[in-house]
Parts: C-alpha cells; structure tokens; sequence
C-alpha cells in the first residue's frame, strides 16, 4: 500500500516521555506511545471499498496480505509511530479523571485528495490508559461498531468511519451482563477512520489538571487543523467553542431525525468535530419512546434517553467551556453561546419534525401539531422509522370517518406493535391529530407525489437495529459473514426502497423483544 503520511499530531503536539506500555497517569503530553498487540491467526471479515478510496487504498490493496497485517495490528506501516491518545471526561455526570485510548491505537494520519484522516485500530491491546482492562475487543461489539459507523455515513448523520473489520483469531474473556458471568468470545478489531479523534475530554483532562500550556499548544493545534477559519487568539477561541457547539447541535437533530440513541453520551465520547463517535451501547428507537435508552448501565436513571440528547450534549459543552476558560478569560461570551444553543435547538428541531411529516410553510399551528403527534405516538407503541416513513403515503384527500373505524389509518397501520389497541382513547387521539394534519396539509402547495418524494428523502426506511445487528453477530459466531455484508449493502442506500429487501423494513420481532443484543445492551465489549 501506498498512503501519504502526515502525522501532525505526533510532530506539533507533546508526547508521553515514558516509552513502557504500562497504565500509568500521563500528564503534559498529548498521548503516549502503543504498538498494538500482534495477533497469531487474523482474518479479514469485511472492509469498506468506499472508505478505502478515500484513504488511496485500491481494492486489491485491500485485498492484499498486507492490509490484512496492517488493519490487524500485525505490522506497522512505514514510517510510522503508533500511539494512544490522552484525555479525562465526565461519565454519568461526574469527573471520572483521566482517561484515554484504553482500547484504541492511532496508527497514522493519511493525506489524500487534499483531505486528512486518522487511521484507528480499537481493540488491538493494552495502552498506558487501559487501567485495569485487557485493550481487546469481541466480536459482537465489533460488528455493531463497523455496521453503525457506515449505516450513520449513508443516513447522513456526521459520523466516524469504519474501514475494516477483522478477526484477531484471539479469545477475549468479557461478562456481557456484567452479572458474574463471564464467557469467552472471538477477538475482534476495527479500523475506525475521522478527521481526528479529539473529544471534549482531550481539553477537559488539561485544564483539570491546570496544564494551561499544553492545553493552549492543543487549542492552537485544533484551530490551525480543524478550524483553520478561527485564529490563534482569544477572539478565536470563542469561535472556536461556537462552532463546536454548532456541530454538536447538528448532529444531535440528526440522531433525533432518524432515531439514533447514542447510550454514552459522557464527554469522552464526544467528538470536537461534532461526529458520532464510539458506538457502544447505542440503538434505534423502536416504538416512539421518549424515555428509552439502550445502555443497561443507565437503566435506571436513564440520563442518555433519547429525549434528552439535546439538553445533555448542552450539559457537555458546557464542560468544554469551562476546559477552554482558562483560555478565554471570560464567561460572558461561553454563556452566550449556550444561550443561543437553546434557541437554536428548538427552531431546528421544529424544521426537522415538519419536514419528517412533510410541512415546507410555516404556520403558527404547526408547533402543536408536532406537539400533539408526539403525544399520540405515545398512546399504544408504535415503530418510529415505519410511522414516519409510510406517513409520505398519506394522500391530501383522505377522509377521517366519525366512525370508529381505523381505515383511515391503513397507511401507517403496520407501525402499530399492538394494532389491538387502537381503539376508544387511542383512535380517538389518532382521529384528532390525523384531521388536524389533512387541514394543514391544504395549506401546502406541493403534489401528493412531490411531497412523498421530499419526505422520504429525511426518514429512512431501512435503519441498522439492534436486531438486525445480533441476527448478523449470531451467524457470524458460527463463520458465516454474509448478513454483515447484506446489512451493509443494504444500509448504503436507507432511503430508497430497495425490492427484495422488505424483511428489514420490519418492527422488532417479538423474540427480540427481551434478547440480549436486542433491547438494551452494557458497556462489555
């Protein structure tokens, strides 16, 4: 392989004097130096051509026994220096201190066609930031990684980018229920792909440590790669801090558009680029609950529930905000910017949901309308991505009967987990906010046919669930891989319609319903 190294992290920022791999605290430095664990019996389980283009990789490259040595950790590229990258965060709320890459290793920074990006392995071994951990990841947690991460890209949510999944040919000893019962599981390694790898937590750990100079040689390097339209002074840096709060809002609208759940949402796992980033204990929205998140570990707080995505990545800016103080000097600035996050968030927020149900106009009604649609979608479960989409469906001259008969909604009727239910105080709801929709409609100049045509363009039909995951995880256990390759093929194009693909354009079975995998999942990877 030939790919064009420019590793500006490792030349322009502080390096960890101590060469050990040993778990140490690191202090004025950056990151730390890590090879990666060599692997006896690797194997390529799938890799994304698309992503491998964007790096120079040609695909018989990719094919080769090099890429195979390389994305497993099992050989360095030329002239490189893997390494581990250093921060803190707060998790669930509360300072949890230093951090790092305990599971992830930076291999290199690649340039092609004038972009850069940074190459990852997770789960290739222990780093100075393991603690206590073994620095391996499974199979399981893998899969869910390299599928989330390209399914996220095609959804057109800001995301990180997944290269390459691999087999280390390792077992991995984890307790999935972190309930005492630990197991054996296949080894697995991602190659992750982004802009950068800084988090909240890369600015958070320096100042906490009040590292001012090596948080100020971090900001500065941030500005002059990552946000070159902001300038090395304090003026600046307050730009600097609005911009990444104009990032996070957006892709936070964006996990509320298609009903992605993040499940981690602490600061370390919140990218300075405003990318989706380390998909742990993530899922989807099945039936439209406001309250639900997947990561058992917040099961009873529920701290990362969907409906509080916004309001907790403004509680972790906030934390970037203090980590840049220091910096800035003043409060006022930092307090206007989180002020105007607020406002911004629920205009945006506003415009999504129209144009989900396929509003252009505005009109002063429409903020009840949502209102009142998201209440019903409450009254008996019902499949947020289903609703949505066969909601396009919806003709402008459809008549709501003043009978109780459910007809009227034969479009959306699958979406429906308990069709049983939709009945006396639910229909009755229904009735209401379908009559209400059907008059706003006429206030719309678009064609039926024009409108679907705009609404299925921002609500997905297909959406990778966590079911759909652990049926590909299950077979790929037995050493079959070719779901992880339908799942993928298939989450390339999530809006369009695909024939032959309609078996995953589906609720959530009701086996799945309480399946390991398939509801709520922990942190064990």
């Amino acid at each position: 392989m030939k790919l064009q190294i420019n590793d500006t992290f490792l030349k322009e920022l502080p390096a960890d004097p101590i060469k050990e791999n040993t778990r140490r605290q690191v202090s004025e430095a950056c990151y730390s130096f890590a090879e990666p664990t060599k692997t006896e019996f690797p194997e390529i389980v799938h890799f994304s051509f698309d992503v491998a283009k964007i790096l120079g990789i040609t695909e018989d490259e990719a094919k080769s026994e090099e890429f195979l040595k390389v994305f497993t950790g099992n050989q360095l590229i030329e002239n490189t220096t893997p390494y581990a990258m250093c921060y803190g965060g707060h998790q669930f709320g509360h300072w949890a201190g230093q951090l790092g890459d305990g599971r992830a290793i930076n291999l290199a920074e690649v340039s092609h066609n004038e972009k850069q990006w940074t190459l990852q392995l997770k789960g290739a071994g222990a780093t100075p930031y393991s603690r206590t951990a073994d620095g391996l990841a499974v199979l399981r947690s893998s899969v869910r990684e390299y599928l989330c991460s390209e399914a996220m890209f095609h959804l057109g949510v800001p995301t990180t980018r997944a290269l390459s999944l691999s087999l280390s040919g390792d077992q991995v000893m984890r307790d999935v229920l972190y309930n005492g019962n630990p197991a054996y599981e296949k080894g697995a390694i991602v190659c992750r792909v982004s802009p950068s790898f800084l988090r909240f937590g890369s600015y958070e750990v320096l100042s906490a440590r009040q590292d001012h100079k090596t948080l100020k040689t971090l900001v500065d390097y941030t500005l002059k790669h990552l946000y070159p339209n902001c300038e090395l002074n304090k003026a600046g840096y307050i730009q600097f801090f609005k911009e990444v709060s104009l990032k996070t809002l957006d892709m936070v609208i964006h996990w509320q558009r298609v009903g992605f759940v993040h499940g981690v949402m602490n600061t370390d796992n919140m990218s300075i680029l405003g990318l989706t980033i380390d998909y742990g204990p993530y899922g989807w929205l099945e039936d439209y609950n406001k309250a639900w998140t997947p990561n058992t570990t917040d099961a009873e707080h529920k701290r990362y529930q969907f409906g509080k995505q916004s309001s907790i990545a403004l509680w972790n800016l906030l934390k970037l905000a203090n980590a840049l103080y220091p910096l800035i000097e003043e409060a006022e600035p930092l307090e206007e910017i989180l002020n105007d996050y607020k406002k911004l968030y629920a205009g945006k927020y506003l415009g999504m949901i129209k144009a989900k149900i396929g509003l252009e106009i505005n009109d002063e009604g429409d903020l009840k309308l949502i209102e009142d649609l998201e209440t019903v979608l409450g009254k008996t479960e019902t499949d947020m991505t289903i609703f949505y989409r066969n909601l396009s469906n919806v003709s402008n001259d459809l008549v709501v009967p003043e009978r109780d008969e459910v007809s009227f909604l034969d479009t959306v009727f699958d979406a429906f987990y308990k069709p049983e239910e939709v009945k006396g105080e639910v229909l009755f709801f229904w009735k209401d906010w379908f009559n209400s929709y059907l008059e706003r409609l006429q206030k719309e100049t678009k064609s039926d046919a024009d409108r679907k045509l705009i609404m299925d363009k921002v609500n997905p039909k297909y959406v990778l669930r966590n079911y759909m995951s652990q049926v590909a995880i299950d077979a790929a256990d037995k050493g079959d891989y070719s779901i992880i390759d339908e799942l993928y093929q298939l989450l390339k194009q999530p809006y369009s319609e695909q024939e032959g693909s309609e078996k995953w354009f589906v609720k959530r079975p009701e086996w799945a319903r309480t399946k390991v995998g398939c509801s709520m999942l922990s942190c064990s990877s």
